[in-house]
């Protein structure tokens, strides 16, 4: 890295203009500016810039250019691959940028992209209103929604990107454009899936669903002895459930809690998700089935939507180390739900869960073509979140899930949900796109960052 770019002169003129602040190493505020969700992630910036609004953002991709040093982007910080954070380089922060403008008539939405999931929901939730996103509330809204975007939703509305109306960016060379249906198509077509490839977005707008704010959801919990029955039996439910009922099973570790029953308690179980997308009532009468399985433990009922997009934050607490993979199934078959279950049941860590999600529903009724999502006709997503505390330990937590993903691939498609991996590939990242949508992926690349500025875990390579 140029030694210029740490002279106080250079910065300072910067700082002349600047709307937000710069951050260096000796400045107080810098330690805890770099940390990111993934505790994994121990990376140090010449400079932290804090903006506040899309001046600032040119601002710092202009020193970037002048100096040449890396970039990343930073939103929400929750890239579990460390994407929101560089060493030596330039970190491009957008939490100060908090925005949100909704239209509850037209029941649409602009949002700034320093916004997280739980800041975007309080504002349409108070028109009944919400966007497929984030499960987890301080999840940035701007990385999810780039790279495709999974939410409890997704069978009622379709991925968060089905949901984007336009996108204001800013590109490699400093200027901003707007990409919608009508302006500039393709750049906006490869923004809805495509990831932080071509710019740093400022702002999207989102058409706004109704939801809640009361909503039927929660969780129950099952000894885990029954695991493949359960599973299997979760499986016939979705098979033809309606595009209200929405959620996951998952295997985790019971809360060593008074309210949960001694014989589970800090143990593996079984546990299903429950989101009813409509009336409550209808909500209690859908999920009835599953209620008389005898759950040891059933926190469902009515609650605020808010509540519910709460639900899994628990088991995500800050400082934690993470590891996830992902993949998507066609079919779920009994083999799969055998590999699964073995594996989760007995897990490297108590903080681990690993999540089975039904797909289907709006998400699967979207054209093929008309974002780069690839698997709109899997029926199951899974996830092996694994998480841990002591650093020391993670060696063995990461080859757990990587074994377990090795097992899951036999029964998945090539390729993956790439916002859930923390070490993906080019290969799995080309696969995950497909030669056609990848193609066109490269020439937008072309277009607007020919010099690979934006690279990332889920790089798209110029040509």
């Amino acid at each position: 890295m140029p030694e210029a770019v740490l002279a106080a002169s250079t910065l300072a003129d910067l700082d002349a203009s600047f709307g937000g602040s710069l951050l260096t190493p000796d400045d107080p505020g810098y330690e805890d500016a770099r940390k990111v969700f993934n505790a994994m992630i121990d990376r140090r910036p010449a400079v932290i810039a804090r903006c506040s609004g899309v001046a600032d953002v040119m601002a710092a991709l202009a020193l970037a250019r002048e100096h040449d040093l890396e970039v990343a982007v930073r939103c929400g910080g929750h890239s579990v691959a460390g994407d929101s954070v560089c060493d030596d380089g330039i970190v491009i922060d957008m939490s100060p940028m908090k925005g949100v403008w909704v239209d509850p008539g037209a029941r649409t939405a602009w949002a700034q992209a320093g916004l997280n999931w739980g800041e975007l929901d309080r504002e349409t939730q108070a028109f009944g209103l919400a966007v497929p996103g984030g499960r987890i509330p301080d999840t940035g809204v701007a990385g999810l929604t780039l790279g495709g975007g999974s939410a409890w939703l997704d069978r009622k509305y379709g991925f968060t990107v089905d949901s984007v109306l336009a996108v204001d960016l800013v590109t490699a060379d400093g200027r901003l454009v707007r990409a919608s249906a009508d302006e500039n198509p393709e750049l906006f077509w490869g923004l809805r899936g495509g990831g932080g490839n071509f710019g740093v977005v400022t702002a999207f707008q989102f058409a706004l669903h109704e939801v809640g704010p009361v909503v039927f959801g929660g969780m129950m919990m099952f000894s885990a002895d029954a695991a493949v029955d359960l599973m299997k039996a979760y499986r016939a439910f979705m098979e033809d459930a309606p595009d209200e009922i929405c959620g996951c099973a998952a295997i985790l570790s019971a809360p060593p809690e008074d309210f949960v029953p001694e014989p589970v308690r800090g143990k593996p179980v079984f546990g299903v998700i429950a989101c009813y997308v409509g009336p409550v009532e209808a909500g209690e009468a859908a999920f009835r089935p599953l209620r008389e399985w005898g759950p040891a433990v059933d926190m469902t009922g009515p609650m605020p939507y808010t509540v519910m997009q709460q639900l899994i934050a628990p088991g995500n607490p800050p400082g934690m180390h993470h590891y996830w993979k992902a993949g998507f199934l066609r079919e779920l078959t009994d083999e799969a739900i055998e590999t699964f279950v073995s594996k989760a049941t007995n897990p490297s860590s108590p903080f681990t869960a690993t999540l089975m999600l039904p797909l289907g529903g709006a998400s699967a009724r979207v054209d093929s073509d008309a974002t780069p999502l690839h698997f709109r006709d899997a029926k199951w997503n899974y996830h092996l979140l694994a998480q841990w505390s002591d650093p020391a330990q993670s060696e063995q937590h990461i080859e757990w899930a990587r074994a377990f993903d090795r097992e899951m691939a036999r029964f998945a498609e090539e390729g993956l949900y790439v916002n859930f991996v923390g070490d993906p590939s080019a290969e799995q990242i080309e696969a995950s796109f497909g030669a056609e949508k990848l193609a066109r992926l490269r020439a937008t690349k072309d277009e607007y960052d020919p010099a690979n500025v934006f690279h990332n875990a889920m790089t798209i390579r110029p040509s």
